[in-house]
């Protein structure tokens, strides 16, 4: 099955020509250890996902770009022609000349009726372009006005237009020292109204990638381009092509339904966290070496202290265990930052992941008590390496990763709310107060269910 991804605003569009060029990277990576076969029918499910057979040879992109203004989306299609990989579409990008001017309410009352008709014809054409159409995967931020304001309308236009269709919202949580002074009010109407027409969304934090560039892969002077090829990464090691059942004959079929299926048993949470390891500098990797015990325990070890990176893991949380006499207030400290889950992915790249054991992860006390844990564990494997890591391991999480920034979120918005700041720029374009509190009631609600787990 295909999937459409649509690139919305400056960041969804940066974002999503590194995803593309990830997964180029790696189709046309050397993997020596896998046989001729194995390469091939990697290669043709990628292709399905991805891409498009050009007459000229070239992939085309299976995606639709979108913003307000046309500078990014112009850079963003000679940057991917000049590859010579992979190319977009020239004709499925809509944009136009004036931006949202970080402003929610205009990207969502204005520019996303104003210009419906044509981004859906654009959505429509690609999806008919799909043999069998797998769903959307939609990338944007959630602070600016374009990607968050115009990216929840189109993703309930998505909604509207293929109701049975798969939706995964990607969204970039913004900095926490503030990129845009309403950023706050533009992160809690997104994701209020992402929560009613998305199946689930993949949450990236921006103070974490950052981290991860700095402390990991130890960069200088950290740019966009820079942390968006982490992202596209760490993506890239999830939708590439993998088994999903253990007799490993046949590569899945539908990355979203299998994605859905697996991590989001209940509409109320629809979160989803990852991480991936190892992540470093590419001229460490021949100096480096990986077994599977290493790298599962550290990522086991990363979702249970809701580690973000395998840097400064705090070994001291444990599970709180059944049965167990009455805590000492120092251990209550270590499990109240216990990171519960509903459900867990694990996705194991490269040579002997057959040898792997994932038991640990099996474990019931790492997952709320209504859901049987055997139901709440899936792993994914391919023998195949990803971009030149032998082994690697990727984690999909729905769990109370974004509890404490969701909180932060809403609190600081809310404060900003009671005082009135800035709301006159919202209902200019029609977004009344009684919208503001729809959001914040949506929002408490997904705070509240998340942290009774």
């Amino acid at each position: 099955m295909s999937l459409v991804t649509v690139q919305l605003g400056q960041c969804g569009n940066q974002i999503g020509r590194e995803v593309f060029n990830a997964i180029c990277s790696d189709v046309h990576g050397t993997h020596g250890l896998c046989s001729k076969k194995e390469n091939e029918s990697y290669h043709d499910a990628c292709k399905e996902r991805f891409f498009i057979e050009a007459e000229s040879g070239v992939p085309v992109a299976r995606a639709v770009l979108v913003d307000m203004e046309p500078k990014v989306i112009s850079q963003t299609l000679s940057i991917a022609a000049k590859s010579g990989y992979w190319k977009y579409d020239d004709h499925s990008h809509f944009c136009q000349k004036q931006g949202s001017g970080n402003n929610w309410a205009n990207g969502y009352t204005v520019h996303g009726p104003r210009h419906k008709e044509a981004i859906m014809n654009l959505v429509q054409k690609e999806a008919e372009k799909c043999d069998r159409l797998g769903g959307f995967f939609t990338i944007m931020s959630m602070a600016g006005g374009t990607g968050s304001g115009l990216g929840a309308f189109v993703t309930q236009c998505l909604r509207d237009a293929f109701p049975s269709s798969f939706i995964l919202n990607h969204v970039i949580w913004p900095y926490g020292t503030g990129e845009v002074i309403v950023q706050n009010y533009n992160s809690v109407l997104t994701l209020s109204h992402l929560y009613q027409s998305s199946d689930a969304l993949l949450v990236h934090e921006n103070d974490v990638i950052h981290k991860i560039c700095a402390q990991l892969m130890h960069m200088k002077q950290i740019s966009f381009k820079d942390v968006n090829q982490v992202i596209a990464h760490q993506l890239g090691s999830v939708f590439q092509p993998t088994y999903t059942a253990e007799d490993g004959i046949h590569y899945s079929r539908n990355p979203l339904g299998d994605l859905m299926e697996t991590l989001v048993p209940h509409p109320e949470f629809k979160m989803l966290g990852l991480r991936n390891i190892p992540q470093m500098p590419e001229n460490s990797l021949a100096y480096s070496t990986f077994s599977w015990p290493g790298l599962i325990k550290h990522l086991r070890q990363m979702l249970i202290a809701n580690a973000k990176m395998e840097e400064g893991i705090d070994w001291q949380v444990q599970p709180p265990r059944p049965g167990s006499s009455v805590p000492s207030s120092h251990s209550t400290n270590k499990l109240l930052h216990f990171n519960t889950s509903i459900a867990n992915l694990v996705i194991l790249r490269g040579k002997d992941t057959h040898s792997a054991d994932l038991g640990s992860f099996r474990d019931p006390s790492l997952y709320t008590s209504w859901l049987n844990p055997q139901d709440a564990f899936s792993a994914w494997k391919t023998p195949r390496a990803f971009n030149k890591y032998e082994k690697s391991a990727s984690l999909v999480s729905n769990s109370q990763f974004l509890l404490k920034p969701l909180d932060n979120v809403v609190r600081k918005a809310w404060n900003m709310f009671a005082s009135k700041a800035y709301v006159h720029q919202y209902t200019k374009y029609g977004i009344e107060e009684e919208d503001f509190l729809d959001s914040f009631t949506a929002l408490e609600q997904v705070i509240s269910s998340y942290t009774i787990l």
